[in-house]
């Protein structure tokens, strides 16, 4: 992998990670660009005990634009983008309109591919493999800024989950506290480990869940299941045999053989729906809106969790639906919006059997 830092029109960074050793990159910004000014702050809910960013700038970002002026296509001729260059493998790039910025952390968007009509589950695996690199790489950096305490990959597909942009990509948002879903864990971590003397709660839920029926796939270094209790109609959590806090962890087999697991996932998500009703992309393929997250540690102290360090805690990817049926999705309604208390039409058994059954060929 090769990786090569540059400066957008507006000052934002730019970040190249190429196949190959000798690719060259100079192409410069070309347009007009003033530097974007950003209003993002971070409000705590005294009740709850969250928090809230507060971005009214982003109101007025790029919404649904047509093919021909996608801002995460190469740039071609005098047809400018947000990259400059004429072509890429993967570029990461600081937010245009950041739902976080300066002491509020640090948002990046990174671009799977050049391909505007590809999706993730149709890159090669050499392909995937330097979107994991860059994601490493990212997470690595970012846990450095004084203001970021934790960083989380993700990635949105689908105007049902609200894209704004089908070119193929996903983003990166640094937070400068710990998220309350990662809180809910290292608390829960917590208390399992004492109450059961040491023992680690997610290698616990691992080894059950390899036990029973809910196993979607496994290999030598991954375990692919839908969850116990999933909140979702389709809902598979990926992790490492190998109990890491974060992507940095992943030892080197785990790396390698991620791009096969994960991209069969995908490939099956985009099954589950085959049939009338199910969106489809622009070659009339099965296309199932998604949102794919990585889980990780936070990089700031951990006081708050008694007893619990860093290394407690179990990287992992959950990859879930909004769909939960042809033509039908799930909405956050009275229960799940108002009292976070989820209600899943789908028995998590039979959405592990659906997802075997559509083993891709």
């Amino acid at each position: 992998m090769k990786k090569t830092s540059t400066r957008l029109a507006d000052g934002r960074e730019l970040i190249y990670y190429d196949l190959r050793d000798d690719t060259v990159r100079d192409a410069v910004d070309r347009r007009p660009l003033e530097r974007t000014v950003t209003t993002s702050e971070i409000r705590r809910d005294p009740l709850l005990g969250d928090s809230v960013a507060i971005a009214s700038h982003r109101q007025g970002r790029i919404y649904h634009p047509p093919a021909d002026e996608c801002p995460l296509c190469p740039s071609q001729g005098e047809r400018l983008s947000e990259i400059p260059d004429s072509s890429y493998d993967v570029v990461v790039f600081e937010n245009r309109f950041p739902s976080l910025a300066g002491d509020s952390g640090r948002c990046e968007v990174v671009c799977f591919t050049s391909d505007h009509n590809a999706s993730f589950a149709d890159l090669t695996e050499e392909q995937a493999r330097l979107v994991l690199e860059a994601w490493t790489d990212r997470t690595s950096e970012l846990s450095h800024l004084p203001s970021v305490e934790q960083v989380f990959c993700f990635e949105n597909r689908g105007a049902e989950i609200g894209v704004t942009l089908g070119h193929p990509h996903g983003q990166i948002y640094a937070y400068p506290f710990t998220t309350p879903r990662t809180a809910l864990m290292l608390r829960s971590v917590a208390a399992h480990k004492e109450a059961t003397g040491g023992e680690n709660l997610f290698d616990a839920v691992l080894e059950e869940e390899l036990a029973g029926e809910r196993v979607v796939l496994e290999t030598e270094h991954w375990v692919a299941f839908v969850p116990y209790s999933a909140h979702w109609p389709y809902e598979v959590h990926l992790y490492p045999r190998r109990r890491v806090p974060d992507l940095l962890g992943l030892e080197e087999g785990a790396r390698t053989e991620f791009p096969q697991v994960y991209l069969e996932l995908l490939k099956r998500f985009d099954r589950i729906f085959d049939g009338p009703g199910g969106e489809k992309d622009g070659a009339g393929e099965p296309q199932t809106p998604y949102i794919a997250a990585w889980h990780q540690a936070p990089f700031g102290a951990l006081e708050e969790f008694d007893g619990v360090s860093r290394d407690d805690f179990a990287l992992h990817l959950e990859l879930f639906t909004i769909r939960r049926t042809s033509g039908k999705l799930k909405f956050l309604a009275g229960s799940e919006s108002g009292m976070n208390v989820f209600i899943n039409d789908i028995r998590p058994e039979a959405a592990a059997e659906r997802l075997r059954e559509v083993a891709s060929s």
